[in-house]
């Protein structure tokens, strides 16, 4: 169990770490790639606001990475890491959500239909990595 989830932890944190940090250095690049909602089907308040969150994920996204790696290495600070990382993630994907269902109910343009499915599809997987994350550190601490 513990190293099935920490591959999960490096793969899903790398791809969002990755993506966050192309869209936080070149969000046109990001746009063209698919990481971030294309401008014609966005206000200008969104597309400021996903710019400053991926340049903030840059700084604490990362984290699910190295819990993932102490925990292939089994390393003895992976649930403590884990922890954090958990906690980093669960805040993350309930605030994200929140913003992004408060800008889109409030008249603000944040994508497509298949785009909106999209953000709120991985923000729902990043807050049950976030709570499995969570449950297994805390198991193992017992």
């Amino acid at each position: 169990m513990q190293d099935l989830l920490g591959v999960v932890c490096v793969l899903f944190g790398a791809v969002g770490w990755i993506g966050q940090l192309i869209s936080s250095i070149n969000f046109p690049l990001a746009q063209r790639l698919g990481l971030q909602e294309q401008t014609e089907d966005t206000d200008a308040l969104y597309r400021l606001a996903e710019l400053n969150a991926a340049r903030w994920d840059t700084v604490v996204l990362w984290s699910l990475i190295a819990a993932g790696i102490l925990m292939l290495i089994d390393h003895n600070w992976w649930p403590y890491v884990s922890l954090l990382a958990g906690g980093i993630y669960l805040d993350t994907a309930g605030r994200e959500a929140a913003k992004y269902l408060s800008l889109s109910l409030g008249g603000v343009k944040t994508g497509t239909p298949k785009e909106k499915c999209t953000a709120v599809c991985f923000y729902a997987i990043m807050a049950l990595i976030a709570l499995w994350v969570i449950v297994h550190a805390a198991w193992r601490l017992q």
